[in-house]
C-alpha cells in the first residue's frame, strides 16, 4: 500500500495561497501572493529535491496542474526539478479539463477524487505539490499519510487555509530550519 505525501508551503496563520507569485491565485480577491519567494534558500532546495527523488506519482488539482505545466513543462535550464516534474506520471483532479492533457505523463482521474485516489494508493506513493483544494479534500477523505509543511514565518491575515474544519492529529517526524527562518516539518497523519 502507497502513501500520499501533501508537499506544502504555508504561513504561520496557515495560509497556503499563492506562495510563487502575485497573480498565482488570486481567488476572493487575495493580494498577498508571493510571499514565500523571499523566503527560499539553500537549505530549502536540498530538502526539497531530496524529496523529489522518489518514486512516487504526482497528484496535482487543476489550478497547480496548469501553472506547473506553464513554468515546467518547456523549460531546457538544467534545474533539477524540471527532468523530475516532467518525467514522472502525474495524476490530475479536475472538473473541467478534459483528455489529452497537454503535458507529457498526464492522466486525468475520472469520477469521485477521493475513490480514485484511494485506488492509486494501492499501486503506490503519490505525491502531491500545493494543490490546496485537492489537499483539503483528501484530508476530510483521511487519506493523507504525511504532511511535508514548509511554514513561513510570518502571516498574511488573509486567504485560503490548508486545513478544513476536520480534526486531524499528527506526529512530527522530522525538522529542518532555514537559513530564512521557514521551519520544514514533517507530519505524520495519525486520526
Amino acid at each position: 500500500m502507497g502513501k500520499v505525501v501533501v508537499v506544502e508551503n504555508v504561513t504561520l496563520d496557515g495560509v497556503m495561497q499563492a506562495p510563487a507569485a502575485a497573480d498565482e491565485d488570486t481567488r476572493g480577491g487575495f493580494t498577498r501572493g508571493g510571499w514565500a519567494v523571499p523566503y527560499m534558500d539553500r537549505v530549502m532546495a536540498e530538502t526539497m529535491g531530496k524529496g523529489m527523488r522518489g518514486d512516487g506519482s504526482l497528484l496535482l488539482g487543476r489550478r497547480t496542474y496548469a501553472h506547473f505545466h506553464g513554468v515546467w513543462a518547456d523549460r531546457t535550464d538544467g534545474n533539477p526539478y524540471t527532468e523530475v516534474l516532467n518525467r514522472r506520471q502525474k495524476y490530475v483532479a479536475s472538473r473541467t479539463l478534459a483528455e489529452p492533457l497537454p503535458w507529457q505523463n498526464s492522466t486525468l482521474l475520472r469520477g469521485d477524487v477521493s475513490a480514485a485516489v484511494a485506488a492509486l494508493k494501492k499501486e503506490g506513493d503519490l505525491v502531491v505539490l500545493g494543490s490546496g483544494v485537492l489537499v483539503r479534500s483528501l484530508l476530510e477523505a483521511g487519506l493523507v499519510d504525511v504532511l511535508t509543511l514548509s511554514i513561513h514565518p510570518l502571516t498574511v491575515g488573509q486567504g485560503t487555509t490548508l486545513f478544513a474544519a476536520k480534526p486531524t492529529t499528527m506526529e512530527l517526524v522530522e525538522a529542518i530550519p532555514t537559513t530564512t527562518g521557514v521551519l520544514i516539518a514533517t507530519y505524520r497523519t495519525t486520526a
